[in-house]
């Protein structure tokens, strides 16, 4: 990498040898020597960077765009029959997983459409032309698919409030989580009852290590406080708050999830736990197949491992302790901890309570 320091100190010495010679006018060349040399020189330092400016510039212009107010949809006009699913996408080994995933959901009459938000910047166009045709064709209903391609790998790109969302709700959710769909539509009617709640399955909670003094990411039997985006389900304007609000703070929190290159989840769960001073809602699945969860074992020759393995969560103890630094530097920034816990979780349907003996046996009275 150049330094700009040495082009400076390149360019004075060539000011300095023309200007030795005791002519005016070669002096005076000197200066303009200096003025090209600067341009060029300093040409190649922005060439050499350009990647991580232009990634940046990116950004900062998509944001101006869905964060202008007046760019965003009319609340009155957005759909609250249905949700849009927005699925996030990185792995190339996943593709194949992605693809069945987004064809499920489009088949859910809940679905209005399913964007899957490709943040790998390194993958070839030829790969993202031959994955947005596949996607295209997959649909198993009405609900579109769209391949949304990234200009960075920004987790924090996942809650953009893009102009193509026109619902109510929206269902954030990872490439390798196959939920069934009477989970979702039961999720979905139990988001209408809670709008200003987040819904979702896989749950997590915050504790404090009283012996370090620092906050904990962990797992708790009886209560939660995060919910996670292997399925979160939300009201649209909590993207804009996120991406929009919350003034230098909440840029300074987008700064870290970028830094630590996760934590996301959590930080839209201090934002909505900030507003409404309560804790998330879990709903019961039917059906949730999690093929990147570590304690998967591979042993029927399905490709499980290839899944697995490239999962940010499967590194266990390192993902629990960063995760545990991104609750402590999110409460320093806001202040105090807006997270509040959740107790029980929502189920489609009770069953049946009682044993009876039927044979020689118990059995839930219903069997």
């Amino acid at each position: 990498m150049v330094n700009p320091s040495e082009v400076l100190l390149l360019c004075w010495s060539i000011k300095y040898h023309i200007r030795v010679d005791s002519n005016r006018v070669e002096a005076k060349m000197g200066v303009y020597a200096v003025a090209i040399c600067l341009f060029f020189s300093l040409s190649v330092v922005l060439c050499l960077r350009i990647p991580n400016l232009s990634s940046d510039i990116q950004k900062d212009t998509i944001l101006s765009s869905v964060c202008h107010r007046g760019n965003q949809p009319n609340p009155r006009t957005l759909r609250s029959d249905q949700l849009t699913v927005l699925i996030n996408g990185y792995s190339e080994s996943r593709i194949p997983l992605l693809q069945s995933i987004a064809a499920s959901y489009s088949a859910s009459p809940a679905v209005s459409s399913v964007l899957v938000l490709w943040g790998n910047p390194s993958t070839s166009p030829l790969t993202l032309s031959q994955l947005a045709h596949n996607l295209s064709v997959s649909s198993w209903g009405n609900a579109a698919i769209s391949l949304v391609p990234q200009s960075s790998s920004s987790l924090n790109a996942r809650f953009l409030p893009r102009l193509s969302i026109g619902t109510r709700a929206v269902l954030v959710c990872d490439d390798d989580v196959e939920v069934d769909l009477k989970t979702v539509e039961f999720a979905f009617r139990m988001w209408k009852g809670n709008p200003d709640r987040l819904i979702g399955i896989f749950v997590r909670s915050h504790d404090i290590d009283m012996t370090r003094k620092e906050w904990i990411y962990t797992v708790h039997p009886n209560k939660y406080s995060i919910v996670l985006t292997k399925f979160m389900m939300m009201k649209r304007e909590y993207l804009f708050k996120y991406s929009c609000g919350g003034g230098s703070p909440m840029r300074e929190m987008r700064k870290i999830v970028d830094e630590m290159r996760n934590c996301e989840d959590i930080l839209m769960n201090f934002v909505v736990a900030e507003e409404t001073n309560t804790g998330p809602l879990m709903v019961g699945a039917e059906r949730a197949r999690d093929w990147g969860d570590p304690r998967n074992e591979d042993s029927d020759g399905d490709g499980l491992r290839l899944v697995r393995d490239v999962g940010l969560s499967s590194r266990k103890a390192e993902h629990r302790k960063r995760r545990g630094k991104c609750i402590t530097e999110f409460h320093r920034v806001f202040g105090r901890m807006p997270l509040r816990f959740s107790y029980g979780k929502l189920v489609s349907s009770v069953g049946e309570q009682g044993l009876c003996k039927k044979g020689s046996n118990l059995v839930l009275c219903d069997h």
